[in-house]
C-alpha cells in the first residue's frame, strides 16, 4: 500500500475516464493505464459515464459505442452538447468506415476497433492529451481559489500556494465540488484510487497538510471538518 501511494504521489498523472461494459477488457486497459501512471475513472453504463463525464474532470475519455443504460455515441453527443469538450477516443467492434464517420460526426476525436494492441491505445490518447484545445476548462474558480490545470499553479486572493502533486489533485477534487460533504471513502477511491477502503488516517494528514497551507492565521477557514462524515470546501459566491 504504502509503494503504490509514494509511486502516485510522485506522477501529475492525467485522469482517463473509461466506459466500458466489457469486464476483462476494462481491467485489462485499467491496468495498462495505471502501470503508465494514469489515474483512471470508470463506468460501466453509458448513462453514469455520462454523469462522470459531466463533471469535467477526465483529461481524456475512452469510450465503448455499445453500452447499456446510453450508447456510447449518444453519451459523447449529449457532453458536447452541455459544453463538455474532452477528447474522446471511441471503442468498437465495428470497423466499417461508415462507422468511424459516424463516431467522429457524433463528437469522437479518435476511433479505435476492437481487438486493438494496448501500445496502440496509450498511443492515441497520448496524441489526443498533446492537442492543443483551447476550449476546455482549463482554471478553476472556488471563492477565493484559483486554479490553473496546465500550470498546475494555486492562488488565494493573489497569493501562490505551493502545492505537492498528491495535495493539488486532493484540492483540486475539493475546488470541483464546493459545499459538498466528501467522504474519506470517497477520497480514497478517487483521489488515491484505492479498490478497496483500507483502515488509515492518509486522508486526514494529507487534508491536515493542505489546511496549513490554504487556510494560513488570519484568513477564514475554507476546509471543513464534517464530525462523523467527511471533509467539505466551504467557500461564498
Amino acid at each position: 500500500m504504502a509503494k503504490e501511494d509514494t509511486a502516485f504521489q510522485e506522477q501529475e498523472g492525467r485522469t482517463v475516464l473509461l466506459i466500458e461494459d466489457d469486464s476483462a477488457i476494462a481491467e485489462e486497459v485499467i491496468g495498462e493505464l495505471k502501470a503508465r501512471g494514469f489515474f483512471v475513472r470508470h463506468a460501466a453504463r453509458g448513462d453514469t459515464g455520462l454523469e462522470t463525464a459531466l463533471l469535467g474532470e477526465a483529461d481524456v475519455m475512452v469510450v465503448d459505442r455499445l453500452l447499456p443504460g446510453m450508447d456510447g455515441l449518444s453519451v459523447i453527443e449529449n457532453m458536447r452538447q452541455q459544453g463538455v469538450r474532452t477528447p474522446v477516443l471511441v471503442l468498437s467492434a465495428l470497423s466499417a468506415v461508415d462507422d468511424r464517420v459516424s463516431g467522429l460526426k457524433a463528437g469522437g476525436d479518435d476511433y479505435l476497433t476492437k481487438p486493438f494492441a494496448a501500445e496502440e491505445l496509450i498511443a492515441r490518447l497520448e496524441a489526443l492529451l498533446r492537442r492543443p484545445d483551447d476550449t476546455r476548462v482549463t482554471k478553476l474558480r472556488a471563492g477565493p481559489l484559483e486554479m490553473d490545470l496546465i500550470e498546475r499553479r494555486v492562488w488565494r486572493d493573489g497569493r501562490e500556494i505551493d502545492l505537492l502533486p498528491r495535495e493539488f489533485r486532493l484540492l483540486e477534487y475539493l475546488m470541483r465540488r464546493p459545499g459538498q460533504v466528501l467522504t474519506r471513502s470517497m477520497l480514497l477511491e478517487d483521489v488515491w484510487q484505492y479498490r478497496f477502503i483500507p483502515r488509515t488516517n492518509l486522508v486526514d494528514v494529507h487534508i491536515g497538510k493542505l489546511r496549513r497551507k490554504i487556510d494560513v492565521p488570519g484568513e477564514e477557514p475554507l476546509i471543513q471538518s464534517i464530525r462523523g462524515a467527511g471533509f467539505q470546501l466551504r467557500v461564498s459566491d
